[in-house]
């Protein structure tokens, strides 16, 4: 197994540290001119990390801390949308497959880490699930060709980007007011170093809602490549360490059902990749 690498809260503090059989050992104390995983990320330290924790002992045992998003500051988070075949034609609009891909921002504190819940806002109640893997940049860089954006890659997580749909649809050339509602989506529960395509090229994403599967498909089916999506990303902005990319969601949101079928509180959101991990959230009400 790959060696997990999470941010944390207890006792008031936030820490990072290795994911192992019972909990975490905390690593953060050790490395004290690396303030977060951004900066673990920056300076290529992910191995480093990884053999500090051999042999030490569980700091944080299972149940005695909370998940926190696992680059808790990256630069930017942007959103790859509309990126599966069956996803676009879910739209119902008689679109053909776009010749761009379709892109928007989030911010940090909008997402909550694993077994937190997803917040269901007072204005609208259309909170909607979309299970998505994210990679997490090691290697800035600007024009990054297609054939070399895998060496760009540090680590990967997952994501349950958690829309309010009503608010998607208040403005005609845009999505981020529907996308940026604090804590109502999630990233994590950890970071995985990228060190083998198949881990992307192979990858099989699985949503499930209350036990019952409702997205189920390979990232090889993907519009947009994940090689394509770092080049067109970067061809307009500089990527730097702990960028990080949601690569988009299969089709089986909740707003393609017949009525909607949207979260509410006391619902079980789980989003899961072989290799990967398994995100799970509840959802409550603010």
């Amino acid at each position: 197994m790959r060696p997990r690498f999470a941010t944390i809260e207890a006792d008031g503090q936030q820490v990072y540290g290795a994911v192992v059989a019972g909990g975490v050992v905390a690593l953060s104390g050790d490395f004290p001119q690396w303030r977060t995983l951004r900066d673990v990320i920056a300076a290529d330290g992910l191995g480093v990390l990884a053999r500090a924790a051999e042999g030490r002992a569980v700091t944080h045992p299972d149940g005695r801390f909370a998940f926190a998003i696992p680059v808790p500051d990256p630069e930017k988070i942007l959103c790859v949308g509309v990126n599966f075949p069956d996803r676009n034609a879910e739209y119902k609009d008689g679109s053909a497959q776009p010749s761009h891909m379709s892109l928007f921002p989030r911010f940090a504190r909008s997402f909550t880490g694993h077994g937190r819940p997803l917040i269901r806002p007072p204005e609208n109640h259309t909170l909607d699930y979309e299970g998505e893997v994210v990679v997490v940049i090691g290697k800035g860089g600007r024009r990054i060709r297609p054939e070399d954006a895998y060496g760009h890659i540090a680590a990967l997580t997952l994501c349950n980007e958690g829309t309010i749909r009503d608010w998607v649809r208040h403005a005609k050339f845009n999505v981020t007011q529907g996308k940026n509602w604090d804590n109502s989506g999630a990233i994590g529960p950890w970071l995985v170093p990228f060190d083998d395509p198949a881990q992307l090229d192979e990858a099989r994403l699985v949503t499930r809602v209350n036990g019952e599967v409702r997205q189920d498909d390979r990232l090889a089916r993907m519009m947009f490549p994940i090689r394509e999506e770092i080049a067109y990303i970067s061809t307009f902005t500089t990527l730097v360490p702990g960028d990080m990319i949601v690569t988009g969601t299969p089709a089986g949101a909740g707003a393609r059902f017949d009525p909607p079928r949207y979260l509410k509180p006391g619902d079980q959101v789980e989003i899961e990749v072989a290799g990967i991990g398994l995100l799970a959230n509840g959802v409550a009400d603010e």
